[in-house]
């Protein structure tokens, strides 16, 4: 990383963690800084899933729509508290290294599809996993080859394409092949009006002192260099469209 990126990423969060005194932010509070980091007790609604009431309404519409083609929007996925985001990383964590791999190792692995808990755009409730449940369901139903081709969930993608951004939905992690961080997903949707609020709200965090003071499982190997690729890479190169 260049000496002007690492200005501009250590700026937007936080510094702070290394020069209090020299660094600042003045919060808009668009939401409390709990409910940022899945801590917290947002007012949520769903049946079998979890968003924010003007995300909910939003996909309501757009799963009504869906079924005028035929298609059955499942979601597999949607608000996600701290707590849940843990079980998930200490799972993988536990599995990888009794796999064999080294704790670093490990971490990168993890880090490819999920999100170290804190920094998860499910702790929002703007954002889903989806797919078809009109068609027989794969063994493994989050894979992108699902999605594409002569997969399962072909059909579900082609409509999404055409019409989820009208009702506010957009893809989060992107095939552009120029893109860091997480793989590609192409059944996770961000309900665009409120998480590009909240991105911008979360960029005003100490994500940076967050990652370090937290007592993660493993967390004693996130060096320096990690947290700052994590930050660029993981958390901000996603779909520009969701970018403030």
């Amino acid at each position: 990383m260049n000496r002007g990126n690492f200005i501009k990423l250590s700026t937007a969060f936080g510094v702070a963690a290394l020069c209090p005194s020299i660094i600042s932010f003045t919060r808009t509070n668009m939401l409390p800084s709990e409910e940022l980091i899945g801590k917290g007790n947002p007012q949520l609604f769903g049946d079998g899933f979890l968003l924010r009431k003007e995300a909910y309404d939003a996909f309501l519409k757009m799963k009504t729509e869906a079924l005028k083609s035929g298609i059955k929007i499942k979601v597999v996925s949607s608000y996600r508290n701290y707590a849940h985001q843990n079980r998930i990383w200490e799972r993988k964590y536990k599995k990888f290294t009794s796999d064999g791999l080294t704790p670093i190792d490990a971490i990168k692995k993890i880090v490819k599809y999920s999100t170290i808990p804190g920094t998860s755009r499910h702790h929002w409730g703007t954002d889903l996993d989806i797919v078809d449940g009109n068609v027989n369901q794969p063994k493994s139903l989050l894979l992108a080859s699902h999605f594409h081709n002569n997969g399962p969930f072909c059909k579900l993608k082609e409509w999404l394409d055409e019409h989820s951004e009208s009702f506010g939905f957009y893809l989060v992690y992107t095939d552009n092949g120029n893109r860091k961080g997480f793989k590609y997903e192409p059944w996770h949707l961000s309900y665009k009006p409120l998480s590009l609020k909240y991105l911008k709200e979360y960029k005003e965090l100490n994500t940076f002192k967050m990652l370090q003071e937290e007592k993660l499982m493993g967390s004693e190997h996130f060096a320096d260099d990690f947290i700052k690729s994590y930050i660029s890479h993981n958390i901000l190169d996603i779909n520009p469209e969701l970018l403030p």
